[in-house]
């Protein structure tokens, strides 16, 4: 294909480009001639690439080529000398296969077209090729959790350097902190990568603005060659790039829709809070390449800096992984409140009612009606009861789910054992306790049939007497104003700066065996 043939889905007509163009980034300088393109790399030496010398930019250039002829085979077209008027080699241009500028996934995306085809090839695309993508120890290394906080550590050295001037020290502080925190208590799911063999050697740059939307599919060009510890990521790590970029460009929900089909493709199901956690990542990235280019004496790029570290922010907020302990007394609505809050934000609900029945060996629905104090609501059942919620709730949360735990929570005593948990694994804890009218409890408790809940109104009475004060929760209302406006304050609670826009995991996030 040549430069000059009709551009992709939903593109604009086809406009003559120019015999002779440039364009200029951080790191290159590009050079359009006719139906060709030409890349020079910049003879410098950052923190993170180094350019310096004509061997290793040649180097670079073929490297560069032999990388993205994975994903893009024939637009690479291979490497060029550049000579000197004495005949010798000054410098290296990687050669390709000019691409119409107006079939820019960013430029269509920018212009409201349709789009939701090929960003989904792109996701196949990427899939398939991390499916091939060589695995090996030095690979799989890269993606363990320590691993994955040099990367950000390093990032977070650099921006400080970069970005007097440009960025907050508070915000770049606080993502360090977000960051940290996330990855204190995920050994376990990070392992779990590791041992699906989830790290592969990818594109390692993958932006809107480096891929091409022609009519017989995308393009995406680009990869990142310069370093291969930077490149080899974890897959989803890898999609998460262009989702950013997607979410950058203002289109958050085929970003998402983007990470699904990612999923789909690949067989890979991950939690969301890994999903935010790699696209706070990327823009982080992102954002400090922002800083170099300002200091480089880009005009723009100081506040896509700062927009970028929002997103990171944004994000690593989504993905903090929580613990909700969602109590109150029998008839309040804390299971239906637990219920609309793991349908909004996509988190695992895990009941005392049921687990008390499932260790018992029958099922929810049967009635196990006792007294207050006696049955399967002794004193041993019902500790019994919350150390397996607990035991559950470390493994998910360890896996980077986060969990909502039914119960009463009446028991300062069962409180601070959640709240032991939530500390071990780095989980943010959040107390709802709900409470309603007396007489809209009794009709809900009257009205139940087939339910897991044992409780009526005497052994409702019994847990108000004995129950101890909770003055670290937050009390939610779920009586006259409905499940809606329940939902709402306690979501307000749970995710204090907005839950912004929600990442489902393709399907629940299963415990291993």
């Amino acid at each position: 294909m040549t430069g000059r043939e009709s551009p992709g889905p939903g593109a604009p007509g086809p406009e003559p480009m120019p015999f002779a163009d440039l364009a200029e980034t951080h790191s290159a300088v590009v050079y359009f001639a006719g139906d060709l393109a030409y890349k020079l790399k910049k003879p410098i030496r950052t923190g993170f690439l180094d350019f310096s010398t004509v061997a290793l930019r040649a180097a670079a250039c073929r490297r560069e080529t032999d990388l993205n002829r994975r994903f893009a085979p024939d637009v690479y077209l291979g490497v060029a000398e550049v000579r000197g008027p004495d005949g010798q080699v000054s410098d290296h241009l990687v050669v390709m296969r000019r691409m119409p500028p107006e079939t820019r996934l960013a430029t269509l995306i920018g212009a409201g077209r349709g789009v939701d085809e090929p960003v989904r090839q792109v996701a196949r695309i990427l899939a398939a090729q991390h499916a091939a993508a060589p695995r090996d120890a030095r690979i799989s290394e890269q993606g363990g959790r320590d691993a994955t906080w040099q990367r950000w550590s390093d990032n977070l050295e650099q921006t400080r350097e970069l970005a007097g001037g440009i960025l907050d020290g508070a915000s770049v502080d606080e993502v360090e902190r977000l960051t940290r925190r996330f990855l204190d208590g995920r050994d376990p799911l990070f392992a779990a990568r590791v041992g699906a063999g989830r790290i592969v050697d990818g594109h390692g740059d993958l932006q809107a603005g480096d891929i091409f939307c022609l009519p017989d599919g995308p393009r995406v060009l680009d990869c990142l060659e310069f370093d291969d510890l930077l490149r080899w990521v974890d897959g989803l790590d890898d999609a998460a790039f262009l989702a950013m970029d997607l979410d950058r460009l203002g289109a958050a929900d085929l970003a998402e829709r983007f990470i699904g089909w990612y999923g789909e493709y690949s067989g890979d199901h991950a939690p969301a809070s890994l999903r935010h956690h790699f696209v706070a990542y990327r823009a982080f990235v992102r954002a400090k390449v922002s800083c170099l280019r300002a200091g480089q004496g880009d005009p723009s790029a100081a506040a896509e800096a700062r927009e970028l570290t929002e997103i990171t922010l944004r994000h690593l907020r989504a993905g903090a992984v929580t613990l909700v302990l969602a109590g109150g007394l029998p008839g309040t609505g804390k299971s239906t409140l637990a219920g609309a809050l793991a349908d909004r934000l996509g988190w695992t609900v895990l009941s005392s009612d049921r687990v008390r029945k499932e260790l018992a060996g029958i099922a929810p629905e049967t009635s196990a009606r006792a007294g207050y104090g006696t049955g399967l609501y002794t004193p041993e059942w019902t500790e019994r009861t919350y150390a397996e919620l607990r035991d559950r709730a470390a493994r998910l949360l360890g896996l980077g789910e986060s969990v909502i735990l039914d119960a009463t929570w009446s028991s300062a005593a069962q409180r601070e054992a959640a709240a032991t948990l939530a500390d071990q694994v780095s989980a943010d804890l959040v107390g709802l306790a709900c409470t309603a009218p007396p007489e809209i409890t009794a009709r809900r408790m009257a009205d139940r049939t087939g339910g897991a809940s044992d409780a009526d109104a005497a052994i409702a009475a019994e847990l108000a007497a004995t129950a101890d004060p909770w003055p670290q929760a937050t009390a939610i209302d779920t009586g006259a104003d409905g499940i809606d406006a329940a939902l709402a304050a306690a979501l307000d609670v749970v995710r204090p700066h907005g839950p912004g826009h929600v990442w489902h995991p393709a399907r629940p996030y299963m415990l291993p065996d």
